[in-house]
């Protein structure tokens, strides 16, 4: 018979939902927003529908993230750095070190054995993370996808002296209208973050090998000017945006088989599928 794990990751910007047995079944990503915020159940059939799966086939039910305690039908709740370390090693075994860069934080994080030992987090401030970023495009006018690819069209890149994001903005404006090429400036902001961000990582003794997630994995910019700060390259999962879902996932299916190798019953939340109700 087989058994099914589902892991969610409730971002403040993207909810990401897993469902494995060995391997990763399927996967759905989709914005958490404001109102979806009580939403995962939606997030959760849909992943059960492409599979064709009833939501009682599935074992045990892990939430991690942001808004983990707004999964009604998750049997545990764990923090996303256990859950990040536990799918980080999943997709690359010899990861030592994480860089997660997301929408509203970015966290480091060191591994041994696949187990977080010490990490570092911004979460008070949006320089370093892809909220940073996605404001600087606004400003711009151009897509993040273009960002990244323009930044590599260049080695002049503008010094961005603001990592406040407001002033940053200014600054970025300013100099565009003194004459500074969009292409410098876009390289100057990517290495502006990769320095905020690599500060903050140092503080864990940064070793081999460096492993980046999370939305700004997709930044071939960002990704560039990260490994100009460490001096080699970094590796990216195939799947940079489930890393923390497939962790839970994967927590979730150690949970069971913990409890089956000991003859224990496996202890479960009465299961919900519906809404979050903790808003109305």
């Amino acid at each position: 018979m087989n058994e099914y794990f589902a892991g969610l990751d409730i971002g403040s910007t993207i909810t990401k939902v897993v469902i494995m047995n060995e391997t990763i079944l399927t996967s759905v990503v989709e914005p958490t927003g404001a109102e979806h915020r009580k939403l995962a159940n939606k997030v959760m059939e849909e992943a059960l529908a492409k599979l064709k799966l009833p939501f009682t086939d599935i074992t045990y039910v892990v939430a991690t993230g942001y808004g983990r305690v707004n999964v009604p039908f998750a049997d545990k709740q764990i923090t996303e750095i256990s859950c990040h370390a536990r799918g980080v090693t999943y997709f690359i075994p010899s990861a030592r070190t994480v860089i997660d860069i997301g929408g509203q934080d970015c966290k480091g994080i060191k591994l041994n054995k696949g187990k977080a030992i010490d990490f570092a987090m911004n979460d008070r401030c949006a320089a370093g993370t892809g909220r940073f970023i996605e404001v600087i495009a606004e400003a711009l006018g151009i897509s993040l996808e273009e960002m990244g690819r323009l930044s590599l069209t260049t080695t002049n890149a503008a010094p961005i002296s603001n990592t406040c994001t407001v002033f940053a903005e200014l600054e970025v404006v300013s100099k565009l209208a003194t004459g500074v090429t969009l292409a410098d400036l876009v390289a100057g902001i990517h290495e502006a973050m990769a320095t905020r961000i690599y500060g903050m990582v140092n503080r864990l003794k940064i070793e081999k090998d460096v492993v980046v997630t999370g939305g700004g994995a997709k930044n071939i910019g960002l990704v560039r000017a990260l490994e100009t700060k460490l001096g080699y390259p970094v590796l990216i999962p195939s799947q940079p945006l489930l890393t923390g879902a497939t962790g839970a996932a994967l927590l979730g299916k150690e949970i069971a088989e913990q409890a089956m190798a000991k003859g224990l019953p496996l202890i479960r939340k009465e299961r919900r599928l519906q809404e979050a109700t903790f808003f109305s």
